[in-house]
């Protein structure tokens, strides 16, 4: 599971995780905010209870990075410390973090020096394809972090121009693997169990990290490991079973965030679980406006009774297209 910020919190995680997730990592961390003791960053390092989990951090002092390193296992004992350099956001990249940092590939070697320096666990590297299609430069970066220390590196084949438009560039990332000897994680337009094999077949890398494709869809992951074991497309969840892993998640949110937060931070997902629902604007409504939970999960299960029988089989997109 991809970290995605203000998504994968601990609710979700521990969702995805019992879907088939093998590895998840949080949502990213200020490195400086950590160093300044921030209750809030502190609260989203809570590790994901099954499998593996690693905690994402950003910055662009190597300083501040390998103390928020050390906090961070202290912190949380999550398995490994992944080091964001992909974040496209302007208030991120602009500031010279996330993507900002396949700008100065110099330091964000020194950055991955000197937390894999200031840790005994393993140390990893989220990028990007590059800055722009001028400045393509994962391969470089890629091999300068391998040097530094980096235990393994996932590429999303988009440029941070690009943010999450257009299609992504599976050929950088198959640039990427021929070109170290570390694990290379393939991102980007991951978005169903066929594209999943494809993108492993098309690049060589040795696993998948799956973001905006688990929106509503968290069982993906037990789909793409069937997949791959069998050949065999396994049918989407009825809307029944959905109502019962949104109300799991929900119960989750509540139990981790508290009543009034619980339920706004759950908003974005109560809807994504029922897609293609035919008449279900008022429903949808009622979701992501109730903040009464007697009342969200009376809705949840007026769902379940009204749309019971409905086949959402076909509301799972299309994958993209990638020419092998």
């Amino acid at each position: 599971l991809a970290p995605m910020a203000g998504v994968t919190d601990y609710a979700y995680r521990t969702i995805a995780a019992e879907m088939g997730a093998d590895v998840t990592v949080t949502e990213m961390v200020s490195s400086r905010a950590l160093c300044y003791d921030d209750k809030k960053t502190v609260k989203l390092l809570r590790k994901t209870p099954t499998g593996a989990c690693g905690a994402q951090i950003f910055g662009n002092d190597p300083e501040f990075m390998a103390r928020a390193a050390k906090l961070t296992l202290e912190l949380s004992g999550c398995d490994f410390i992944d080091i964001n350099m992909g974040c496209p956001m302007p208030k991120i990249s602009g500031a010279g973090d996330g993507a900002g940092l396949m700008k100065t590939p110099e330091l964000a070697a020194d950055i991955v020096r000197a937390v894999v320096e200031a840790v005994p666990v393993p140390v990893t590297v989220k990028m990007r394809k590059g800055w722009d299609k001028s400045h393509v430069n994962c391969v470089e970066l890629s091999r300068m972090v391998e040097k530094a220390g980096a235990s393994a590196v996932t590429v999303h084949g988009r440029t941070r121009v690009q943010l999450y438009t257009g299609r992504a560039d599976w050929d950088c990332i198959r640039d990427v693997k021929q070109a170290v000897g570390i694990p290379v994680y393939a991102n980007g337009d991951v978005d169903s169990p066929e594209a999943a094999l494809h993108i492993l077949r098309y690049t060589g890398a040795d696993g998948v990290m799956i973001g905006r494709a688990t929106y509503g869809r968290p069982w993906i992951f037990r789909e793409v490991k069937h997949y791959l074991a069998t050949g065999e497309v396994l049918p989407q969840p009825s809307v029944c079973e959905r109502v019962e892993i949104a109300k799991e998640h929900l119960r989750k949110s509540l139990e981790v965030k508290g009543e009034f937060v619980g339920i706004l931070e759950m908003r974005r997902h109560l809807s994504n679980y029922f897609k293609g629902l035919p008449d279900f604007k008022p429903t949808r409504l009622k979701l992501v406006t109730s903040l009464d939970i007697d009342c969200l999960f009376s809705t949840l299960d007026e769902i379940a009774v009204r749309w019971g029988g409905y086949d959402l089989s076909g509301a799972v997109p299309a994958p993209l297209s990638h020419d092998l």
